[in-house]
């Protein structure tokens, strides 16, 4: 279906190979090394993770095997399975065995705010601060409970990323109906834009991101072989998704932050999808630096 892609796809992939060997090394251009002086230098601020719903079937040992096979230390992770569990004893001993893997946390998430009220907004708060995460994101609170939300931003002094659902969603289908609210807010409220509901919300994904801006706290990546079916993701580099002009423009944001892979196809056997999407994002990375 996607034959005219196939010799891109190859490219990237292989280029993707490398750029995993060059991540794996000391200074290597994704390992978090010395930045070089180029003019490329704002990409080298991007980096890769995944998203622990990927891995939603599995335990955290599991999960944690998986993530050494794909050459990633880097997770948004969330309450599902055992991956970090809102029980302040489970976390603390899931924390563990991630600091004894070399698994560092960035982001938890999807994270839901249903109640208006102080004490279930400041247990979710309290879960990422314990994990010493930075990005809570957040799913479906309603826009009258952001001003609460914000107030524990400040408190906690942790972001805020509200994640869009597509058009499934009837209060935030699209990232910009995100920063529509978020408008006039404290800076550390912002958006976790997953590209594939954007796309199926009818929205220009690569436009979104440059007008989300400095608000754009964490990405989620998929691909999809059609903007208007759910239910057709494939692996990244193999659907419609413009992923170049997406790291494009999160260069041109000046975004120093990660994009997580949410890979939810091949839930019983997902590793090598994992494998394919990340090879070809590392492609595309190498190729522009």
């Amino acid at each position: 279906m996607f034959k005219g892609k196939e010799a891109s796809r190859r490219k990237f992939v292989k280029a993707g190979a490398i750029a995993a060997a060059g991540m794996a090394m000391p200074g290597g251009m994704f390992a978090g090394g010395k930045k070089s002086e180029s003019k490329d230098s704002r990409l080298q601020e991007i980096r890769l993770g995944i998203a622990s719903y990927t891995f939603r079937n599995f335990s955290r040992a599991e999960m944690i095997g998986f993530l050494k096979q794909a050459h990633v230390s880097d997770m948004n992770l969330k309450d599902t399975k055992d991956h970090l569990p809102a029980d302040a004893v489970e976390e603390i001993k899931a924390l563990g065995d991630y600091l004894s893997a070399g698994i560092k946390l960035h982001a938890a998430g999807t994270i839901y705010f249903p109640k208006d009220e102080d004490a279930d907004i400041r247990a979710k708060f309290e879960y990422a601060k314990r994990a010493g995460i930075g990005v809570i994101v957040a799913g479906d609170p309603a826009p009258t409970t952001l001003p609460r939300i914000e107030k524990f931003v400040k408190e906690y002094d942790i972001k805020f990323a509200l994640h869009n659902h597509g058009p499934e969603d009837k209060m935030w289908p699209s990232p910009l109906d995100v920063l529509k609210a978020m408008k006039g807010m404290d800076a550390r409220m912002g958006c976790c834009i997953d590209v594939g509901h954007t796309v199926r919300a009818g929205t220009d994904v690569v436009a979104a991101i440059r007008e989300v801006g400095p608000r754009v706290f964490n990405v989620h990546m998929k691909d999809l072989a059609s903007f208007t079916e759910k239910e057709s993701q494939v692996e990244v580099g193999q659907g419609k998704m413009p992923v170049k002009k997406i790291f494009e423009a999160l260069t041109a944001i000046g975004y120093a932050g990660f994009v997580d892979l949410e890979y939810e196809i091949n839930e019983k056997e997902p590793l090598q999808g994992v494998i394919e999407s990340l090879a070809f994002m590392r492609g595309v990375m190498a190729g522009m630096a």
